[in-house]
C-alpha cells in the first residue's frame, strides 16, 4: 500500500468512459483495479440517480459512489442515503410549468418510472434519451406527494425565461428541449462521503471532463481534468492529464504516484 491513502473521485461520462462507445476505457480500469489494490479509496461522483449508475459501478468493479449529484451515498454496496428535492419549491415550480402549458415529468422513486398528468411532455419535445417507463395519471395531485426526486420540464431554452421559479432549484439542460431539476451539489456529496468514510479533504482527488464537474474542484484537494476537457474546467485544475481514450486517468495516478 503506498504511504498516503488518497480518496480518489471519478466523473463517469468522457472521464472513464468513451463518450462514443459508453465503456469504460480499458486503462481507466486498470487504473481502478491498482487504485484498490494499493489500498486508496475509489469512488464515483455522478450525477446520476443511484438505480441508473448502480450498474455501471458494479460493472467496473466498485463499491462506492457519490450519485444522485451528491444527494445519494452508497457506501460498501449499500445505498445509505438518496435525498430528494425540497418538496414545496419542486411542487410550484412543476405547477408553474402547469400553468404555462410546458409537460411536467415526475421522478418519485429510484426507478425508470416518471409520472405526469399527461403527455404532454413527449408531445412537445419527444421520449427522454433514456430507457423510461411513462406513468400517465390525469388525476396526479401535486400536493398529495410526500416526495420528488427530479422534474423534467419540455420547455426550450429560448423560452425559459417564462419560468421564473426556475432558479429556486438547481437544474441542468443535457438536451435542448427539456429542462431537468435535480439535486445538484456533489461537492457537499464528496465532503459527506469523505467525513463517512472517515478520510480527509487534502486527500481528495476528483477526476472531471466538463462543466458541470467545476462543482467538484475544490483548492483543498487535487483537482484533475481530462485532455478532453471544457477549457474552463482545465483552468481550474491542478493538473491537465492527457485525453481519456488516450490513457488519461492512468497516466496521471501513474505520474503522481498513486499507482
Amino acid at each position: 500500500m503506498t504511504a498516503n491513502k488518497k480518496y480518489v473521485f471519478f466523473d463517469i461520462d468522457g472521464t472513464l468512459t468513451d463518450r462514443a462507445t459508453g465503456k469504460i476505457v480499458p486503462s481507466a480500469q486498470e487504473a481502478l483495479n491498482q487504485l484498490q489494490a494499493n489500498g486508496h479509496f475509489v469512488s464515483l461522483a455522478t450525477g446520476r440517480a443511484h438505480y441508473k449508475a448502480r450498474p455501471f459501478m458494479e460493472e467496473v468493479g466498485l463499491h462506492d459512489m457519490v450519485c444522485c449529484g451528491g444527494g445519494g451515498l452508497v457506501v460498501d454496496d449499500q445505498l445509505i442515503r438518496n435525498i430528494p428535492l425540497d418538496l414545496e419549491k419542486s411542487k410550484a415550480i412543476a405547477k408553474q410549468a402547469d400553468a404555462l402549458g410546458y409537460g411536467v415529468l415526475l421522478m418519485l422513486d429510484d426507478s425508470i418510472d416518471v409520472y405526469s398528468r399527461n403527455d404532454k411532455f413527449r408531445e412537445q419535445c419527444g421520449p427522454r434519451k433514456e430507457p423510461t417507463n411513462y406513468i400517465i395519471d390525469p388525476d396526479l395531485d401535486y400536493d398529495k406527494l410526500d416526495v420528488i426526486y427530479k422534474l423534467y420540464i419540455s420547455i426550450p431554452a429560448e423560452e425559459e425565461a417564462a419560468l421564473t421559479l426556475k432558479d429556486t432549484l438547481g437544474h441542468l439542460r443535457f438536451q435542448p428541449e427539456y429542462l431537468m431539476f435535480q439535486y445538484d451539489e456533489k461537492h457537499q456529496g464528496i465532503l459527506d462521503m469523505i467525513n463517512t468514510v472517515h478520510g480527509r479533504p487534502e486527500d481528495v482527488v476528483v477526476f472531471g471532463d466538463d462543466t458541470n464537474d467545476l462543482v467538484m474542484f475544490d483548492p483543498r484537494w487535487t483537482s484533475i481534468a481530462m485532455g478532453n476537457g471544457t477549457d474552463q474546467l482545465k483552468a481550474k485544475a491542478d493538473y491537465v492529464t492527457d485525453a481519456n481514450v488516450d490513457d488519461g486517468i492512468f497516466n496521471a495516478c501513474r505520474k503522481f504516484g498513486w499507482i
